[in-house]
């Protein structure tokens, strides 16, 4: 299955337009085609950072499939106005889709990266539950440096996964799987971020209707205000300011011509 892009315009990025229930048919399409693929998804943070790191705007350029993960990136697209029937379903986080992982078709062998021992081994324990017929490897985030992410590359090159969850967070997940792409073995690679605390239970997860209404970052900000500050109140400012920047620079060039 061949997945297109929608850019938007007001953010200058491009998004995948796939709603939630595809996405168990287009992971098994991945597998099947076989190579290194790449699915992330796009917040106003994963914005930022595509417009201000040189190699987190590489691996999203170059992903199989970029979701619309947060509010303000769906209702942007949505107010675009696009081919697509624009409903909520098209917002879709991580664990919108893991939880879809046992219709996923040649799904094997998972590895999930990230997030301390504790939490990293519950949510296998848990996949595991929800994938029977699926071999599980966990591989904890702790004490993340050149060391830990060789073992990691070497374990998942003697393992041969189908899918890699990679839960390390923004944006030393998108650096690693970035830099260490000639080395890490055939499969769908998935960023997740807290996904894996959220599977693990370790994490409370924001109610849907809540994210529906755009009052995610608002849950986030009770639950973890040290941890999402800044993001909500003051990277939306930078990445006006980095955006604006473009535009003035384009425009400029544009009459110098």
């Amino acid at each position: 299955m061949i997945v297109g892009r929608d850019r938007l315009r007001l953010l200058d990025i491009e998004v995948t337009a796939l709603p939630e229930h595809r996405m168990a048919e287009v992971l098994g399409d991945l597998i099947a085609a076989g190579g290194r693929r790449t699915v992330v998804g796009h917040n106003l943070h994963s914005c930022y950072l595509y417009h201000t790191l040189p190699g987190f705007k590489a691996l999203y350029d170059s992903a199989d499939v970029v979701l619309m993960d947060g509010a303000p990136v769906y209702a942007t697209w949505k107010r675009q106005g696009t081919a697509a029937a624009a409903d909520s379903s098209f917002r879709v986080g991580s664990t919108d889709w893991i939880k879809h992982l046992a219709s996923v078709t040649g799904l094997d062998r998972l590895a999930v990266v990230g997030t301390n021992s504790l939490s990293n081994a519950e949510a296998c324990r848990r996949l595991g539950m929800q994938l029977p017929q699926t071999e599980v490897l966990g591989l904890a985030g702790e004490n993340w440096g050149p060391g830990r992410e060789h073992a990691v590359v070497e374990e998942l090159r003697a393992f041969q996964p189908n899918l890699v969850l990679v839960g390390l967070g923004m944006p030393l997940q998108e650096t690693f799987l970035w830099q260490r792409r000639g080395d890490l073995p055939d499969a769908v690679y998935g960023a997740v971020g807290g996904a894996l605390d959220q599977v693990s239970g370790h994490q409370r997860l924001a109610p849907r209707w809540l994210g529906r209404l755009g009052f995610e970052s608002l849950w986030r900000l009770i639950h973890s205000p040290r941890r999402v500050f800044g993001r909500v109140f003051i990277e939306p400012w930078k990445l006006a300011a980095v955006l604006a920047s473009r535009k003035f620079q384009s425009t400029d060039t544009g009459a110098n011509k």
